[in-house]
């Protein structure tokens, strides 16, 4: 993997995106996306996540982040090991599923394939990391992340999105605590 996208200082604002195998839409149901979210607020509290911003599309989350425990690659790694187990857990459990058969072939026919995996492959493997080292680049990707549920026509107004912060970044409550970028 290029060095351009690795980790190198935990401590620095990463705009980072991750999908899931496939880009099986999963997040349709709010207890899938209550979950992911679940995971996040978990990071936070526990892991020294600091998340600054955050949007959860049907089949792909962005978040820009970091971490003073310098520990930012094992937080994400934890991250979608965790969701990734929870998530699937409620997809096998969820008889009003009607997706239900076909989304856990797809993820098992995918883990089939990953030597590093048991069973299942819920997440692709790379997270595409990018550190954010000016304010204009964290201006742009923060503006990108809160404008996907509009490009994609799920909103008018990227506040309007509930899985997102931008309606932190609105002045009204979201559904995580996040540090605004000035």
């Amino acid at each position: 993997m290029s060095e351009k996208y690795k980790i190198q200082d935990s401590r620095q604002l990463y705009f980072v995106s991750f999908a899931t195998v496939n880009w099986i839409d999963v997040f349709t149901r709010r207890l899938y996306n209550d979950l992911f979210v679940d995971g996040l607020r978990y990071c936070q509290q526990h892991k020294g996540l600091e998340v600054y911003a955050w949007c959860l599309m049907t089949n792909h989350a962005h978040l820009i982040i970091s971490s003073e425990q310098d520990n930012l690659s094992a937080i994400l790694r934890d991250l979608k090991r965790h969701t990734a187990k929870t998530l699937l857990q409620a997809i096998q459990e969820n008889q009003q599923e009607s997706r239900r058969e076909w989304m856990l072939w797809m993820f098992r026919r995918a883990g089939q394939r990953n030597t590093h995996n048991e069973h299942y492959q819920f997440w692709q493997q790379n997270n595409h990391p990018i550190e954010l080292y000016s304010n204009e680049l964290r201006r742009q990707r923060l503006e990108y992340l809160h404008r996907n549920p509009v490009s994609a026509g799920f909103v008018d107004a990227p506040e309007d999105f509930q899985y997102s912060s931008a309606r932190n970044y609105a002045g009204r409550p979201g559904l995580l605590d996040v540090l605004l970028i000035g």
